[in-house]
């Protein structure tokens, strides 16, 4: 009798430690990610000289509706190759097309197509964009204002997550919430530290400082070219920002869950080649976060329904500041282990030597 009442005492004071650490990480994400400066509208007027360039492969459902949201501004748009009508419909929508350089041995896509519209341009600012973004026509000038007030070489900005589709709703807040429990924002936007961080999404150059540096073609091999510029503006001593914005900006990543699922089969580990306490941090949040389904299913073995009751909803209440919404939280149990499941799937294709299917390219 004793033994089964230390037994069920060392169950619920695990399932009370397991508890803490969700609320944790969850809140330490958070927490970071808000810790981000916001992005806020700037004032009216001319904006500096610039030019936007949108690297596009495939991107022909979104490509007009990028373009569309820089009004006034030449818009450059690379097309990588692509297989569909991706260069007729960012004509269409004003932008000026361009093919990518041929791709070199080993080079990434993306980097080389951002460097090929780099050469096509002279302006003295340059925002490289992901086809999949789109912005509030008062965002370039706010963006460029805010760089060139706070005498910036580089500015990274985290557009806000659409998520339409509850496969959607239920996956991307989790696995933004837990990539950020690695990020300290304080040190990233320290010029003195030298961990490093930038959204490819959405990147703002200074031209002579993105010459100085070598631009993409200087980290063309990376599958982390952005990080890797960060890296080297950091190495620099140059000034730069990491920024979120909650108003102006919005990406929807993935349309379909096949998308989901490769485009996080290939960036699951991204996070691994950042620094090592980053990877250790969003490797230990994980395995906390899969501890839940076997403590819960414990506790239900053990016939201790009350602890059961309450354990079922500390996911959803841990991560509801990132769904939003208690009915969006409360899908973040099944979130935690898809994520794991393309995690687990990304793992074991990089040790059988398998490649993901990417918009037509293996990666």
């Amino acid at each position: 009798m004793l033994d089964a009442i230390v037994s069920i005492e060392a169950v619920l004071l695990a399932a009370g430690m397991l508890s803490v650490a969700m609320f944790g990480f969850a809140w330490r994400s958070r927490s970071q990610y808000l810790a981000l400066p916001e992005l806020k509208r700037g004032p009216d007027g001319p904006a500096p000289d610039h030019c936007v360039i949108v690297p596009a492969r495939n991107e022909e459902a979104v490509i007009g509706r990028c373009v569309r949201s820089f009004p006034g501004s030449l818009v450059v748009v690379v097309d990588d190759h692509s297989t569909d009508a991706t260069a007729e419909r960012a004509r269409e929508a004003g932008a000026d097309v361009r093919n990518a350089q041929p791709l070199q041995r080993y080079w990434m896509g993306k980097p080389n197509a951002c460097w090929s519209g780099a050469l096509y341009t002279s302006s003295d600012w340059i925002l490289f964009v992901d086809a999949d973004t789109w912005y509030e026509p008062q965002f370039v000038h706010s963006l460029l204002s805010y760089a060139a007030q706070e005498n910036l070489a580089a500015v990274s900005v985290f557009p806000r997550q659409r998520c339409p589709s509850w496969w959607e709703r239920m996956l991307l807040p989790y696995a933004f919430g837990l990539y950020f429990t690695g990020v300290n924002a304080g040190a990233v936007n320290d010029p003195r530290n030298p961990e490093a961080l930038a959204n490819g999404q959405c990147l703002l150059f200074r031209r002579k400082s993105y010459s100085f540096l070598g631009g993409h073609r200087a980290v063309a091999t990376s599958v982390i070219e952005d990080v890797e510029l960060a890296r080297l503006v950091k190495r620099h001593r140059m000034s730069a920002r990491v920024m979120r914005c909650e108003s102006m900006a919005f990406v929807r990543m993935y349309d379909s869950f096949g998308g989901l699922w490769r485009g996080f089969q290939k960036n699951s580990f991204r996070f691994l080649q950042v620094n090592l306490g980053t990877a250790l941090l969003v490797v230990s949040a994980s395995v906390v976060m899969t501890s839940w389904l076997p403590m819960l299913l414990v506790l239900l073995y053990l016939h201790i329904w009350a602890a059961a009751a309450v354990f079922f909803f500390v996911p959803a209440l841990a991560w509801r500041r990132w769904y939003g919404s208690w009915r969006s939280a409360l899908l973040s149990p099944f979130a935690i282990y898809v994520f794991q499941a393309i995690a687990i799937s990304a793992m074991l294709k990089g040790l059988l030597g398998m490649k993901t299917n990417w918009k037509g390219r293996r990666v």
